[in-house]
């Protein structure tokens, strides 16, 4: 019987949510060790992943423990997927392939540049006006890309949804808090994305995802931008990480 495989992540940043998409749609078991990034580099998150970023899997099936989510999602389709549920065959070469260029274009190009958006956006304290331009300009190009690509098609690659289309899904889903828009408007100008992006989060494994994450926020309570409810100002939490101060709201 297989033991359930132990996601380390912090409720609002979308990698980890990539993983346990993918883990969800192949029913293998897992569990959610949440915490808040007060303690992303204390022990004994710090002796799993010396980088200090989520998520983090233990696989106490085969004593494997990973870090980065494309690693992990990688491991994952090859270890338990062998139903082919997420993946393509050997034999079908151009498409299994085709799967590792989405994922690697989504952890090089999407993550990067929406987490980049969203921190000159919303938390840097400093206006800039050209690297807000900058990075929201790419988030739009890459999903001009994305919307090109999909055109008379359900999915990016062959006929039916794959790991690099769950890869997308995390990070399309908060791109009104990485871009200033509204949260009806994100997907305005891209209608094959916002089609794509809606036939995921109908799904069984997105409404549970989405359940857990607002459970651990709440637990935790924490705003959407991964700080304590409360909290003026990024700078002002991380100085209180740093001197090992409570960073929770008063009663």
């Amino acid at each position: 019987m297989t033991e359930p495989i132990r996601v380390w992540l912090t409720p609002t940043i979308p990698n980890p949510w990539k993983v346990v998409l993918v883990l969800d749609e192949l029913h293998v078991p897992y569990h959610v060790v949440s915490f808040r990034f007060d303690d992303i580099k204390k022990r004994p998150f710090i002796d799993l992943n010396p980088n200090a970023s989520v998520p983090a899997i233990e696989d106490p099936n085969t004593g494997v423990t990973l870090w980065e989510s494309g690693a992990i999602i990688t491991y994952l389709i090859d270890q338990y997927d062998k139903n082919l549920t997420l993946t393509y065959s050997d034999d079908r070469v151009q498409d299994k392939y085709a799967l590792h260029q989405w994922l690697h274009f989504q952890m090089s190009l999407q993550g990067p540049f929406f987490h980049q958006a969203g921190w000159f956006n919303f938390l840097h304290p400093e206006k800039v006006p050209s690297v807000q331009d900058r990075f929201n300009n790419e988030c739009k190009r890459q999903l001009g890309v994305l919307n090109g690509v999909l055109e008379g098609r359900e999915w990016l690659v062959g006929e039916k949804m794959t790991y690099a289309d769950l890869a997308f899904v995390p990070w399309n889903d908060i791109l009104h808090q990485c871009i200033p828009m509204s949260l009806e408007d994100r997907f305005a100008e891209f209608p094959n994305v916002k089609a794509w992006h809606e036939r995921m989060t109908m799904r069984d494994s997105w409404k549970k995802l989405a359940d857990v994450r607002k459970k651990a926020m709440e637990e935790q309570d924490l705003a959407w931008t991964g700080m304590p409810r409360g909290m003026p100002t990024y700078q002002e939490y991380m100085d209180k990480i740093a001197k090992g101060e409570n960073t929770r709201a008063k009663d």
